[in-house]
């Protein structure tokens, strides 16, 4: 695939989640978008005791919350805003059970084609002896 280069920025992003999910910033959402890439994009979730399931540990709907906005990140940032880019697959191997603090998520993009993106997002917690977790998602582009 051809070296892929950003159409969008940290700032544009940001101002378009904000204008097309407002709801995403309800409450205590600690989700940040923290970079993009040649075929990348950057999120942080930062620790907040409402992603702790029992046994104080990072709930794995965290986590894949947060591999899903990475990838839709990653696929907005080199296609434009496009809301209606949707999920159509999203598959994750938790690694290692992450402790309490923010966890970090690079979407790489493998395939980026008319309708479909097909994406891999590492999950990690800096310091940590390795990935928490791996994910693989899809997500459909509507046509233009």
């Amino acid at each position: 695939m051809a070296e892929l280069k950003p159409v969008m920025s940290v700032a544009e992003l940001d101002a378009f989640m904000d204008r097309e999910f407002p709801e995403m910033r309800m409450g205590a959402d600690t989700t940040r978008i923290v970079g993009v890439g040649p075929g990348t994009a950057t999120l942080r979730l930062g620790f907040s005791e409402r992603n702790l399931r029992p046994g104080g540990t990072i709930s794995g709907p965290a986590m894949m919350a947060l591999a899903d906005y990475a990838m839709y990140a990653a696929v907005l940032a080199h296609i434009g805003p496009v809301g209606l880019a949707v999920t159509t697959s999203l598959h994750i191997d938790f690694m290692r059970r992450p402790a309490q603090a923010d966890i970090l998520a690079e979407a790489r993009l493998l395939k980026l084609g008319r309708a479909l993106a097909v994406g891999a997002i590492e999950m990690w917690q800096e310091g940590g002896e390795g990935p928490a977790a791996h994910a693989s998602c899809t997500y459909s582009i509507p046509p233009r």
